[in-house]
C-alpha cells in the first residue's frame, strides 16, 4: 500500500510500480467513472503528471498517458469531455500543497522523460493551459508504445444502440443484432453480423455526444470506410442510445482483444473440403436461411436476391 490521495469522484493510490485509480459510485459521479470502477496504470504507461488551477476553487492533477498505452484513451481519440477524463483528479484548492507533494512523488517514479513536460511556473503550477483535448508539451516526444500497458475493461460486454445491439464475449467474437425498427434495409439484407476478432484490425468510435455517434469495426481485408455507418453492416449507430459509459469501454475492450491477437501467432487454417470451401455448421446455415425468408416475406429482399442468397448459403453445406 502506498500514498493515497482522495479527490472529487476518485482516489489515487501510489504503489511502487503503478498508479491505482479508484472511482466513486454515486449520482454525481460521471457514469463512465462508475463503469470503469478501478484502473491500474503502470508508471511506464505515463508520460507526465501536471498540476493546474481548476474551476470554482479547485486544483487538478492530470496524469498524462503515453500514446498507445491505454486502449480506452486510444478508442476515445480525444473525444472525451474534460469532466469525463479518468486521468484527471480534481481536489479542493485548500489541498494544493498535498497535491504538489503527490505530483512530485509520482513524477519521481516515472521513467526518464524527454522534453520539458510539466515545468512548474513561478506559482508552482504548470505553465500550460488545461482544456479538452490538451496534451502537455513534451509528450509528443514519446513514440507510441508497441503494446497496451493498461488493461482494457474486462468482458463480456454489451450495449443497446439505435439500430441494434452490440455484444462482445471478451475474447474472440463481436456480434451486431439489428433492431426491427432502427436498422436500415441494407443492414437487414446483410443480416445479423458476427465478427471474429482475428479478422479485425481496429475500432472506430465516434462519441454518442456528437451527431455522428457510431462504432465501426475495421476489417483486416480493408473494407470501405466511406459507407455511411447507418448502411454499413460493420457499424452500429448510437443515436440517442449507446451512451459513452457503455460504448467506450466496449470499444476499448474490443481494441485490446485485437492487439492481443496481433501478438499471438494465428494457427494454420484447418484443411478445407475437396472443393476448397470450408463447410459451415448446418444449424447456422438453416438459421441464416430462416432469417432471409423473413426478410423476403417482409419485402426487404427481392425474389432474385432471395434465390441467389439461398443458393449461396446451401452451397456452404
Amino acid at each position: 500500500m502506498g500514498d493515497v490521495l482522495a479527490g472529487i469522484h476518485a482516489t489515487w493510490e501510489l504503489e511502487s510500480d503503478a498508479l491505482v485509480i479508484r472511482f466513486e459510485r454515486g449520482i454525481r459521479t460521471p457514469r463512465l467513472f462508475q463503469a470503469l470502477r478501478e484502473r491500474r496504470v503502470p508508471h511506464e504507461a505515463l508520460a507526465s503528471v501536471t498540476l493546474t488551477p481548476g474551476r470554482r476553487g479547485t486544483v487538478v492533477l492530470h496524469a498524462v498517458p503515453r500514446p498507445g498505452a491505454d486502449p480506452l484513451m486510444e478508442a476515445a481519440a480525444g473525444q472525451l469531455k474534460e469532466n469525463s477524463d479518468p486521468y484527471r483528479l480534481v481536489l479542493p484548492a485548500e489541498r494544493e500543497a498535498l497535491a504538489v507533494h503527490y505530483r512530485d512523488g509520482l513524477r519521481s517514479l516515472l521513467p526518464s522523460q524527454p522534453g520539458t513536460a510539466g515545468v512548474p511556473g513561478c506559482d508552482g503550477y504548470e505553465e500550460q493551459e488545461e482544456h479538452e483535448g490538451f496534451v502537455p508539451n513534451g509528450t509528443e516526444d514519446f513514440a507510441p508504445v508497441e503494446r497496451f500497458l493498461v488493461e482494457p475493461p474486462p468482458g463480456p460486454l454489451s450495449f443497446k444502440a439505435y439500430d441494434g445491439k452490440a455484444s462482445f464475449d471478451g475474447a474472440s467474437e463481436v456480434a451486431f443484432r439489428w433492431s426491427s425498427t432502427g436498422a436500415s434495409s441494407e443492414k437487414w439484407k446483410a443480416g445479423d453480423q458476427v465478427f471474429s476478432v482475428q479478422d479485425l484490425c481496429g475500432v472506430e468510435w465516434r462519441s454518442p455526444d456528437g451527431l455522428d455517434g457510431h462504432l465501426r469495426l475495421v476489417p483486416r481485408s480493408g473494407g470501405s470506410r466511406e459507407i455511411q455507418p447507418d448502411r454499413d453492416p460493420a457499424s452500429i449507430v448510437f443515436g440517442r442510445y449507446g451512451p459513452v459509459h457503455e460504448s467506450l469501454p466496449f470499444a476499448a475492450a474490443v481494441l485490446g482483444a485485437i492487439r492481443a491477437k496481433d501478438r499471438v501467432p494465428v494457427p494454420a487454417a484447418a484443411p478445407t473440403a475437396a472443393g476448397g470451401t470450408a463447410h459451415r455448421d448446418p444449424g447456422a446455415v438453416a438459421e441464416r436461411i430462416r432469417h432471409l425468408s423473413e426478410l423476403h416475406r417482409a419485402g426487404l429482399v427481392t425474389d432474385a436476391e432471395f434465390s441467389a442468397k439461398k443458393a449461396e448459403l446451401l452451397a456452404e453445406l
